[in-house]
Parts: structure tokens; sequence; C-alpha cells
């Protein structure tokens, strides 16, 4: 159930939905997709239909068992937000992160129109962060969905980047995350895309995390942006970069 991660700026990951389907391009070398697969051949329980959307009830409740505070990524092995997720779930597990409110909760779709739709529904707390994923500039428009919610800290996943992303608009936007693709088939992103986005961070006053160039080799390729690395986090952040073992729940 539990294994190392290497996910930046996240202590745990907690997947009681597993499972997606492709919507843009950012979608297309999807890392979930592969791991669940390699799961799948590997006999694990919970990928026994592979990348098929699937809810798993008895994973709901575990942050609450778990007494040290974390930061949580929010089913990184799916998207919240699938259409055919039923409301009755994302509910129960919004409901489970407000009663879990001594961890800070982090989610991210790319169906920010689905997420802007059951708005109205969800609890909203300090401690539950939204965001959203835009891989080009054919995708900014889950920004406006995005600025409209009632999420206390807003953030973008500009991940993998595919393309420039000019004169962004960051009005109530917390906190902005940049990375490379990685693994087989990696597209390219270029300096030059990143170099902007950080110039329009700190013009907007909004912290930058630039998690990583990417590339087949993502270790190698690194994460320095012109000589050092881009840590930056929202208002009173979870040093997230001093944790120990990081579980991801399967």
């Amino acid at each position: 159930m539990a294994a190392k991660s290497s996910i930046e700026c996240t202590d745990s990951t907690w997947n009681p939905l597993t499972g997606c389907t492709k919507i843009s391009p950012g979608c297309k070398h999807c890392y979930a997709e592969r791991m669940a697969l390699r799961l799948q051949a590997m006999g694990q329980p919970n990928y026994a239909n592979g990348f098929k959307l699937t809810v798993h009830e008895q994973i709901l409740e575990l942050p609450l068992r778990w007494k040290k505070p974390q930061i949580i990524f929010v089913n990184s092995m799916s998207d919240l937000f699938h259409e055919e997720v039923p409301v009755e779930f994302i509910m129960r597990t919004f409901d489970v992160m407000l009663r879990a409110n001594w961890h800070q909760f982090q989610i991210l779709t790319k169906r920010a129109d689905h997420l802007l739709e059951l708005d109205s529904l969800l609890p909203w707390a300090p401690h539950i962060w939204m965001g959203v994923s835009i891989e080009n500039s054919d995708y900014t428009f889950r920004i406006d969905y995005l600025r409209q919610t009632g999420a206390k800290i807003k953030f973008l996943s500009l991940e993998p980047l595919l393309g420039p992303l000019q004169n962004l608009n960051l009005e109530g936007i917390d906190w902005v995350i940049v990375g490379g693709e990685s693994g087989p088939g990696a597209r390219p992103m270029y300096p030059s895309w990143v170099i902007d986005i950080r110039n329009q961070c700190q013009k907007a006053h909004v912290p930058l995390f630039f998690k990583q160039w990417g590339g087949t080799n993502k270790k190698k390729a690194g994460r320095e942006l012109e000589g050092r690395t881009w840590d930056e986090m929202p208002a009173k952040p979870i040093n997230c970069q001093n944790q120990a073992s990081l579980p991801i729940l399967l």
C-alpha cells in the first residue's frame, strides 16, 4: 500500500479514486496510466481494472488515521472531477478532507468546467487547495473557471508545459507550479517559456515552484532555473523540502 514518492512538495498521495480518460494534449504520455498498467501487471489489487475509473471505498478515510500533519496530494492517479465520478463520492472525499483539518490537501484537475459546476456544493476550507492543469495556451480558460470557485488557495500546474504561456492572467492565483514532461517520448520544454512564466510570477507577486526540466532522464536534467532552484510556496507554507520518506498510497 505504501512506497516512497518522488513528488516534490508533497508528503503523501491519497488515491481513493484511480483511473482516468484523456481530454487534452497534456494527457498523451500520462504517467499515472503507465504506473497503473505496471501495477496491474504486478497484481496490485487496487489496479485490477488497470486505468479504468475505479472507486476505492477502503481508502477513503485513510487521512483521518494519519495523525502527523502532512501535505497530501489528492488522487494523483485520477481526476476527482472526472465527469463519471458520482457527485456523492466527491462530496464524501471533501468531507474527509474537512474533518482531517490538520493536513493540507492539494487537488488538481483538468476538468475545470465541472469543478465550477459543483463549486457551490463544496465545503472549501483554508487547508484544501485547488488547482488546474494547463499545458499550452489553448487551455488557459481553465484559469478563469478556477478563479470563480470558492477555493481559499488557488494554484496552477503548468505541467507538462508544451508551449509558451504569455500574458497569463494571475489575478486571484496564489501559486504557480511549472514542469517539463518526463519519461518515454517526453516532449521538449524550452527555457524561454519557463523564464517568461517566472518573470510573470515575479511581476504579479505569485510564488513559483519549478519542479523539473523533465526529459527521458529527469534527474540528470535537474530542476535549476538560471542557476538556482525555485521552491516558493504560498503564505505560511509547510516546509516540504525537509520531509523524510514520502509515502504514496495506491
